[in-house]
Order: structure tokens, then C-alpha cells, then sequence
């Protein structure tokens, strides 16, 4: 079966990520190169183990763009929105046998390099893919 991992971050850590001066203080060239590595692991893992479909980062809330119907006509309102605190950072698909693998696979995420401990309120979720329409449980 098919699960998605999806991991959500803020515009302020993307901030830091990129030196910018805001809520959290700028990451180190060493602390993004520490990133990159676990990721680079943690990537290759799953690609050793035949588990891994597809993974993607996605760019800074501040390049999103959110369309909503508003009185029947879609608006389009250009990211960051102040109101939304969690937005999805990146996503991983896996192949695996069952949703308590795919958790663990994503629990090992917590272990992403966390200068200064400023990433302890990061969220991931587990999600099955629907193959057909009947598995999708409304």
C-alpha cells in the first residue's frame, strides 16, 4: 500500500533556513549542511529499501498561492498568510506493507537536525493514497 508522509514547517523556519532575520534565529551554514545530509539519508534509505515512490521539498509559503471561491468567483491571494502557522514543507511517498511501517518511517523524521531545539512543534502526518474511489472512506 501506498502512504503519504507529509512534513509541515512556517515561513519563519523557511526564514532561518535562509538567514533571514524574523522569529527564529538564522541557521549556520554547518546547521543547513547538517539538514541536507539527514535528508540525503534518509532519502537514500528508503530508496535502498524499495520503499520510496517519490519525495519532493516544497519552495517558502511566500511563493504559494491560494485560490478560494469567494460568492461564486475564485480569488487568488498570494502567500505568506499570517493566519496559517503550518503549511507543508515537503512530502514522501512510500510503498510499504502497512501503516505502522509508514509511521515509523516517518517517525524517524523527529530526528531532522534541530538547531537550538527550534523545531520541537514540527508535525508530520500518515496518509494512505486511494488507488480507486472505493477506498476512499467519506
Amino acid at each position: 500500500m501506498k502512504y503519504m508522509i507529509l512534513l509541515y514547517g512556517s515561513q519563519q523556519d523557511y526564514d532561518a533556513m535562509t538567514g533571514k532575520p524574523g522569529a527564529k534565529p538564522a541557521w549556520t551554514e554547518q546547521e543547513l549542511a547538517g539538514l541536507g545530509g539527514f535528508m540525503m539519508s534518509f532519502n537514500q534509505q528508503l530508496s535502498d529499501s524499495g520503499e520510496l515512490v517519490d519525495t519532493r521539498g516544497l519552495t517558502a509559503p511566500a511563493h504559494t498561492r491560494r485560490i478560494q471561491l469567494r460568492e461564486g468567483v475564485p480569488v487568488v491571494t498570494d502567500g505568506p498568510y499570517p493566519e496559517t502557522q503550518e503549511v507543508l514543507a515537503g512530502y514522501w511517498i512510500v510503498d510499504c506493507e502497512s501503516v505502522e511501517r509508514a509511521t515509523a518511517i516517518a517517525t524517524r523524521l523527529t530526528n531532522i537536525p534541530d538547531p537550538r531545539g527550534l523545531n520541537q512543534g514540527s508535525v508530520v502526518d500518515v496518509r494512505p493514497i486511494a488507488d480507486s474511489q472505493s477506498e476512499i472512506d467519506f
